[in-house]
């Protein structure tokens, strides 16, 4: 992860907001590689979900929207996480991200011990428990500890937990509730503004548009509507640079089905697809993974609920989430509206249920970074790469003249540039050895480099590199556009 990381402020990815004036925790800026990524990443997506499907249409709503649609969704009552606090350094936790558990030997319980949420939290664990079972002059192993969550303590068990930041027990908080959504007034008196919230997330401004899609969009049952935009949630602890935030972009469908539908069978299907999608944008298989909720751990309206994960290097976690939500919040609009949202069929008159698939374009953006990072050795050197694919990379080509001291190389190469650039983001570098600029792109994820050389005055043709396997191709500059097309789009792409 440091070596992303470290890449990614390198070459410009992103930052941390305001950082010259000491930035703020949960709040990043793309930089102009980091910009194009995660607009390719939305384009993918929008290409996919909605052009690709007759059955989906687009929307774009409001970030600040009427407050009564907060209190008629539930979230301005109860859209809280619970957390702790130690009272001896101040620190703050989730209280579902500490961990705590019994150090026990010979059925004896000796100690607590509290860890923080992480891949590596029961070897960490195991540990501690160690260096108790040490500090008591206790022999062997002991036993396994048993792990839950600083949620589930008792009062009782809450007094002997030590706390992550101090090692001293007794002093966290009871769990508390936090509200996580963003308050902001609109109106331009301060005493008269009404007082709303910044959207948590996109899929309400879907539902109370519903009638409004449904009259004008000329969709029928099963259909969906889908949203890209960006909400907020005043997170107790944001953490894994980008995958925790307070403000993220979503990538929402809501996809209607009438109440009395197969939705296991529909539901099946959209995991399938949406596993299928990450594979087409580079994501391996073998880093994904699915997440099938319990029953009793699902939200009170949800069906069902299967989270596609990716495997991070800070540990296996949800990039998204795919919920069977029923008729829950249509019925609630309606109710608090006033309005109908009945949908009728030519026969009769329902309130459709929904399944929704629900992406986080951050989170893709890390896992996507995450995928592509390799390290490899070239011509003798050691270089960094990015195997992004072309169709996600922010940079689709590099034009680069061989030298840069003869003019004519440098003005043809410039031209070749322009018109490529008419289809797709272009760098062109003429500064250093051929080279070096290579493995410049190559760590910036570039699939391809045009070179212009001294052959190219005499015959129009340019040397194609591609990234992954430094294999060169000649082709004419002329063919460039349908040659990197088919590369980067693919072949039923127009």
């Amino acid at each position: 992860m440091e070596q992303v990381l470290s890449l990614c402020r390198r070459r410009g990815f992103f930052f941390p907001t305001a950082e010259i004036y000491g930035s703020i925790a949960g709040f990043y800026d793309y930089g102009p590689l980091g910009c194009e990524l995660r607009r390719n990443i939305r384009e993918a997506w929008w290409r996919d979900v909605v052009q690709g499907r007759a059955d989906v249409v687009g929307l774009d709503c409001s970030i600040v929207t009427h407050p009564q649609v907060w209190h008629a969704s539930g979230h301005a009552e109860s859209f809280s996480d619970f957390f702790v606090d130690c009272r001896e350094s101040k620190m703050r936790y989730r209280a579902d991200q500490l961990f705590f558990g019994a150090v026990r030997v010979d059925g004896r319980d000796l100690a607590m011990l509290s860890v923080l949420d992480g891949p590596e939290m029961a070897a960490e664990a195991a540990e501690k428990a160690m260096a108790v079972r040490k500090k008591l002059a206790l022999a062997g192993p002991g036993e396994p500890v048993q792990l839950r969550p600083v949620l589930e303590a008792t009062e009782e068990e809450l007094a002997r937990i030590p706390s992550p930041a101090t090692g001293t027990p007794g002093t966290l908080t009871a769990p508390r509730p936090f509200h996580l959504m963003l308050e902001t007034r609109v109106g331009s008196v301060a005493d008269a503004a009404t007082t709303t919230y910044l959207r948590p997330e996109t899929a309400q401004g879907i539902f109370v548009n519903f009638s409004n899609v449904v009259d004008t969009a000329r969709q029928k049952i099963p259909f969906g509507i889908a949203q890209v935009g960006r909400s907020f949630r005043n997170e107790i602890t944001p953490r894994n640079s980008l995958f925790r935030t307070r403000e993220f972009e979503q990538m929402e469908l809501e996809y209607f089905i009438a109440p009395d539908a197969d939705w296991q069978a529909i539901h099946g299907r959209w995991i399938r697809d949406r596993l299928d999608w990450y594979a087409s944008i580079g994501i391996s298989g073998d880093l994904l993974g699915r997440d099938v909720h319990a029953k009793e751990k699902l939200a009170h309206y949800a069906l069902a609920c299967t989270d596609i994960t990716f495997r991070y290097p800070f540990g296996v976690q949800e990039i998204e989430g795919i919920a069977v939500r029923g008729n829950f919040d249509l019925t609630q609009h309606q109710k608090h509206s006033g309005k109908s949202l009945e949908y009728f069929d030519g026969e009769r008159h329902y309130v459709p249920c929904v399944v929704e698939p629900s992406a986080g374009v951050d989170r893709i953006f890390l896992a996507l970074l995450c995928a592509a990072y390799d390290e490899d050795e070239m011509d003798g050197e050691m270089r960094t790469v990015l195997r992004l694919h072309p169709r996600l990379a922010p940079i689709k080509t590099a034009v680069l003249p061989l030298v840069k001291n003869r003019p004519e190389l440098v003005v043809l190469a410039e031209k070749i540039a322009q018109k490529l650039r008419r289809h797709w983001n272009i760098a062109f570098d003429s500064s250093g050895a051929i080279g070096r600029r290579y493995r410049r792109m190559d760590e910036v994820g570039t699939p391809f480099a045009v070179t212009v050389d001294f052959q190219s005055l005499d015959d129009g043709t340019v040397t194609l590199r591609e990234r992954d396997s430094a294999k060169q191709l000649r082709i004419a500059a002329e063919d460039l556009v349908p040659c990197l097309r088919e590369r980067i789009d693919g072949p039923d792409r127009p």
